[in-house]
């Protein structure tokens, strides 16, 4: 490991993340037995009647009749591996498995095989060495679904069934108990805020001690978490939408229980975290891939927004200052989406790009310019590749990326943005800035970029390079599978895409060539190749345009 690098990467964290960090890996190495907290019969559950009967979050790539046959998909890949499933199968990626174990799947299954499911992992999948199913985020998701579909869904048929209610509440005491002593202060950000969601739900759903203390801790969590995690624009702090979906559903799961000190922590949050997740939602009715985000994953956006009694995506423009999103939407199914704001929290960048100043654009309802998305998180050339400069439609000087990145999810420098200014009129926008993120490199240059917006779906686009010695610029055009370029010359080209033709127009760049690197990873496990026009030059000073507009 470079000494370095390694420094620049921690002198971010904070004091208590580097001392957990430090407990967390005594603790794997050396794991020891959860306490079981309380035994007994359950307790009488305390949420109102359909309360919490069911997280959105399911699992609608594992249908019943293949999960019986022993076959489970997660991440677009299917594996065989029984029914109940072999739960320490190791082949997988570690996110296969910890979507394994947090079991949505259990909402696709009916009751009695989801009852064995259960009973089965109960039995099979202890603590010890190497269980993934105990880690602490696993265990926070399981208990969510657990309490979802057992006490919320099948409450009656749980009351009804000696075995499973006393097994299942011995069980739910074990996993809370260990959550409670484990908390991911090692990490923060989403996973801190799932372990608070976990104890939070679990602890309002019975009258028992053990309970109490339970809600007393996810109380608390919430509490300090949820002003930091949720910006005042509405936006998560990881700047994902994927995660604010997750974030979204599982605070409107908490609304559910009827909890009142529960409601009062998260009510006043829904509408601002459903707006901002509206503004984020391309005319698909899909997310924006911004950072590490991806279809399927969570429910769609636009279901969680009505879920919050928000309105659906208003047309105009729109700025999230503290998340750094700015963009505008149109009738005509126009609409783009800018990035100027910072890589992520600096204590948690782990699902941040390097994508300072990139943007994605849907024309006439389809997605023409975009993001490659994320296809795994498992390191290597491909997680490497999805949060490169290169991946992203914004502009890599010479051949590095804006941030220092390295593993799977370490950052160590990172650029910042800088002089963000945005206006609005006439049913557009102008939004700029500049990063020094490349100043390490020889010539310490400066990249500067500025949007403008018409509203009749025109994006120009100037970029500015100074350095003190002559530097290669590219500025990389990301577009989807199903476009077409046509007619690529030395000033503009075609673009024709399922719901239309447009123009693009460059000036000021010496050079434009097909990409043939480029890769759309709109889910985890895919990979798409997609046309990618990448316009470069090399000077100490840049100045070139990108214009794009609908004909």
């Amino acid at each position: 490991m470079k000494a370095g690098r390694f420094l620049r990467t921690v002198r971010h964290l904070r004091a208590r993340q580097v001392a957990y960090q430090i407990l967390h890996r005594l603790r794997r190495s050396r794991p020891g037995p959860a306490r079981v907290a309380a035994r007994g019969p359950m307790p009488s559950p305390k949420w109102p009647d359909g309360a919490g009967a069911s997280s959105r979050t399911g699992d609608a790539a594992n249908d019943a009749a293949h999960m019986l046959a022993g076959s489970f998909t997660f991440l677009n890949r299917a594996e065989v591996i029984g029914f109940p499933p072999h739960w320490n199968v190791t082949a997988p990626p570690r996110l296969w498995l910890y979507h394994l174990h947090y079991h949505d799947f259990l909402q696709q299954l009916p009751f009695q095989p989801a009852r064995e499911v259960v009973l089965d992992w109960i039995a099979r999948h202890r603590p010890g060495p190497d269980r993934v199913g105990w880690e602490p985020y696993p265990v926070a998701r399981r208990i969510v679904n657990w309490c979802a579909r057992f006490i919320g869904g099948d409450r009656s048929r749980t009351l009804a069934d000696d075995t499973l209610r006393d097994t299942l509440w011995a069980s739910l005491c074990e996993q809370a108990e260990h959550l409670r002593r484990r908390l991911e202060w090692h990490l923060l950000g989403n996973h801190l805020l799932e372990n608070a969601v976990a104890l939070s739900l679990s602890g309002s759903c019975f009258d028992h001690p053990a309970a109490r203390r339970w809600l007393t801790a996810g109380q608390a969590l919430l509490a300090r978490e949820l002003p930091e995690q949720i910006l005042a624009d509405g936006g998560h702090v990881e700047r994902s939408p994927m995660y604010q979906s997750r974030v979204l559903d599982a605070l409107l799961l908490l609304d559910a229980t009827g909890d009142r000190a529960l409601r009062v922590l998260v009510q006043p949050r829904l509408p601002h975290l459903a707006d901002s997740l509206a503004r984020m939602t391309h005319p698909d009715g899909g997310i924006a891939l911004l950072n590490d985000s991806a279809f399927g994953v969570y429910p769609p956006p636009l279901e969680l927004v009505a879920a919050a009694g928000a309105e659906p995506p208003r047309t105009g423009t729109f700025a999230l200052g503290e998340t750094g999103y700015y963009g505008a939407r149109t009738t005509e199914g126009h609409y783009v989406i800018c990035d100027a704001g910072p890589l992520g929290p600096d204590y948690q960048p782990g699902h941040g790009h390097a994508d300072l100043f990139s943007f994605e654009l849907s024309l006439c309802g389809s997605r023409v310019v975009v993001d490659s998305g994320v296809s795994t998180y498992e390191a290597g050339p491909m997680r490497d590749y999805c949060r490169s400069t290169r991946a992203h439609n914004t502009v890599e000087i010479d051949g590095r990326d804006q941030a220092e990145l390295w593993a799977a999810f370490r950052v160590g420098r990172r650029p910042r943005p800088e002089e963000v200014h945005w206006s609005t009129g006439d049913g557009g926008f102008r939004l700029s800035g500049r990063h020094a993120g490349y100043r390490r490199l020889p010539g310490g240059p400066i990249h500067a970029r500025t949007f403008r917006w018409r509203r009749e779906g025109k994006l120009e686009i100037r970029d500015r390079v100074e350095a003190t010695r002559p530097v290669r610029s590219v500025a990389r055009l990301h577009f989807h599978p199903e476009c077409r370029l046509d007619d690529v010359g030395g000033e503009g080209c075609a673009l024709n895409f399922p719901g239309g033709r447009a123009r693009i127009r460059w000036s000021g760049w010496e050079t434009v060539a097909h990409d043939a690197g480029s890769f759309y990873c709109p889910e985890f496990g895919v990979a798409r190749p997609n046309p990618c026009l990448a316009l470069s030059s090399t000077a100490a000073r840049l100045d070139g345009t990108i214009d794009i507009q609908p004909r």
